[in-house]
């Protein structure tokens, strides 16, 4: 087919509607495009449950095997699944999923060898511009004199093994845990890794069923725990884990049913992994997490680094600073030992290790992680995107003690709150980020700010 990639191929991955905007010819011509600009000559892939993966993914393999790549199917899996696969087999890799996406999409997330990323500046322009100019009928090269095998290969053992090669939880006390998969990965993984530990498991939607018929697959909507912060009370459980669909995310609900705020689980988890590291090291956060984060980190020997909104900017700081974790509002965790990718089930077993290993409850054990008030991230739409920014820099630069910061939108800082604007790439959206030292502080400057965008 005749694609527009410029509604396809986004900052970080490939996502859009199959067959619509994408279909299994442009899915191999995506194999072979990936191998000509990462020159590989062996890749990894894998696939979550939505009805197309297994196809797609077998074109890309055709296409990057027509390429004289051989190619290792690692089948079913959760995208931190395919990461540890190319980080274990030292392979490039590309996992078919749209993550959190309603049911009708589908996507490539491809990695170099190692789990590096593959964004529009380490390859995926490049990948692009090969693409549209096969699928519009430009000469592919020759295909390869000798093409690439196809093997299959199971690796959801030795991905648990290696995870639980980083976290003690071999003393831990017996926890009853409630996992809603939302019918994604986490339904595939979380028995193997959490088989054999001392936790009595709850089961929620784990069967693997790519239309979501329970409810979308995304845990940062409030509407999409309310089943699991509901069930976490009436079995009377220490804690809920929540999956997104490619089970690369992981968001945690207290003994009472609150949504522990992914912050205060980076800042626990910063906490552990400085410790295992002898007390000190870099953790990576970006702007928008709370100011908790670089607090926790100084408190426990470590130096934080701030960085701008987005997975590839943290894994690009981890790389150059050989960072030991970073962290991000938005539930992703990414790990030095984990090849610098993001890991939900590693922050998972991270939580349960700390709540197993005394004996107050989550509430309280993450309270000390959790200093501030948020707003969580509201979004806006806006006429001129500049505009408004101006405006707020205008309204906010006339009073005292105020400070401007630009690494990433406008972050402006108060004594005792600051906020962060930031503009949509691809839609006329402004996002705002509230921070303030309690609930009534937050409320007053978030009503405010969003009085002067919203006209």
């Amino acid at each position: 087919m005749v694609a527009d990639l410029s509604q396809l191929v986004k900052a970080y991955d490939v996502r859009g509607v199959v067959p619509d905007q994408w279909d299994a010819s442009l899915a191999e011509l995506f194999g072979a495009a990936f191998v000509q600009v990462t020159a590989a000559d062996a890749i990894v892939i894998g696939h979550d449950m939505r009805p197309t993966s297994p196809e797609l993914a077998g074109a890309f393999a055709r296409g990057a095997a027509a390429r004289g790549a051989d190619v290792t199917l690692i089948g079913l899996c959760s995208t931190d699944q395919l990461y540890y696969a190319s980080g274990a087999l030292g392979l490039p890799g590309a996992m078919f999923t749209a993550s959190h996406n309603p049911a009708r999409y589908n996507g490539i997330k491809m990695c170099r060898a190692g789990a590096a990323p593959v964004g529009q500046d380490t390859g995926l322009a490049e990948i692009r511009t090969l693409v549209e100019q096969w699928s519009d009928g430009a000469p592919q090269p020759a295909p390869a004199t000798a093409p690439g095998t196809i093997t299959e290969r199971d690796t959801l053992t030795d991905y648990a093994a290696h995870l639980l090669g980083l976290v003690d939880l071999t003393a831990i006390r017996p926890l009853k845990v409630v996992v809603d998969a939302g019918n994604g990965m986490g339904g595939h993984t979380v028995p193997t890794v959490f088989g054999g530990l001392p936790l009595d498991l709850v089961p929620m939607y784990f069967e693997l069923d790519g239309t979501f018929p329970n409810h979308e697959a995304n845990p940062l909507d409030p509407k999409n725990i309310v089943d699991l912060q509901a069930r976490v009370l009436a079995e009377g459980a220490d804690l809920g884990l929540a999956f997104d669909g490619d089970a690369d995310r992981c968001f945690v609900v207290d003994e009472r049913g609150a949504g522990v705020s992914p912050s205060a689980i980076t800042a626990l988890v910063a906490a552990r992994e400085l410790a295992r590291n002898g007390g000190e090291g870099i953790v990576i956060h970006n702007l928008i997490t709370s100011s908790s984060v670089p607090e926790v980190v100084r408190e426990n020997g470590g130096t934080p680094v701030r960085t701008r909104v987005g997975h590839s900017f943290i894994k690009t700081e981890m790389a150059e600073h050989g960072a030991i974790f970073g962290g991000e509002h938005s539930a992703h965790y990414y790990f030095r030992d984990f090849w610098n990718a993001d890991t939900g089930m590693l922050a998972a077993l991270h939580v349960l290790a700390a709540l197993g290993g005394q004996q107050k409850p989550l509430s309280e054990l993450v309270a000390e992680y959790d200093r501030y008030s948020g707003s969580g991230e509201i979004n806006s739409t806006v006429a001129d995107q500049t505009a408004s920014l101006t405006t707020i820099r205008k309204v906010y630069g006339a009073r005292d003690g105020i400070t401007f910061d630009d690494l990433d939108g406008l972050t402006v800082t108060a004594a005792d709150w600051w906020f962060n604007l930031r503009a949509s790439n691809t839609e006329p959206l402004l996002r705002l980020n509230v921070e303030a030292k309690d609930e009534k502080t937050m409320a007053a400057v978030r009503d405010e700010v969003l009085g002067l965008i919203r006209g």
